[in-house]
């Protein structure tokens, strides 16, 4: 069984503040040219995306450098939406999350720099939230210095708390790229 943890692109959509707004125009029809095509224009990090170290870390991997191994594996999802303020360490068992990748279910709460850090020493192969960020700039840095890509605006994990499952969000190979919208899913 698969869970599709997508959100859909579209021009209502929201995007981070300061960000280019998603616009979708029709560039061919069947009636006029026999063929049916969209023309897209947003930012790399518009919807359910990823973020490459590139996006904070001068030097750091682009979009096209990262291993396609960093982009799928064992998962598991961490329930914080009740809480307030960041999610702290406080919040997250104790078991051993070492080459999984971890989602927050957070309902768009950011992680504290203290679970970055966390995340980072317990060897973990990616992060994720379903916020529209993972948390500030500093969070960024802490977890995208370590070549962690971080998965936002991720949608549909509560479905997923206590259960065992197969995360898979590929990216586009996007040259120089920052990050990338992905088509994320859970294999159950």
């Amino acid at each position: 069984m698969m869970v599709d943890l997508t959100k859909t692109l579209s021009e209502e959509l929201e995007v981070y503040p300061g960000d280019p707004k998603i616009k979708i125009k029709t560039w061919a029809s069947l009636e006029k040219d026999g063929y049916y095509m969209n023309l897209l224009c947003f930012g790399e990090h518009s919807g359910t995306h990823v973020d490459a170290p590139a996006h904070f870390i001068k030097g750091g991997k682009t979009i096209d450098e990262l291993s396609l191994g960093k982009f799928f594996g064992k998962a598991v999802v961490i329930d914080t939406p009740d809480g307030q303020g960041e999610i702290t360490l406080e919040e997250v068992p104790k078991t051993d999350l070492g080459g999984k990748i971890v989602l927050f279910y957070s309902k768009g709460r950011e992680l504290s720099a203290e679970l970055a850090e966390f995340l980072v020493n317990a060897r973990i192969k990616a992060v994720g939230t379903d916020g529209m960020s993972i948390g500030n700039e500093e969070v960024h840095r802490i977890l995208l210095s370590a070549e962690i890509p971080i998965f936002e605006n991720l949608t549909n994990l509560e479905k997923l708390i206590g259960k065992n499952f197969t995360f898979i969000a590929f990216p586009l190979k996007i040259k120089n790229g920052s990050g990338s919208p992905v088509r994320a899913i859970a294999l159950l």
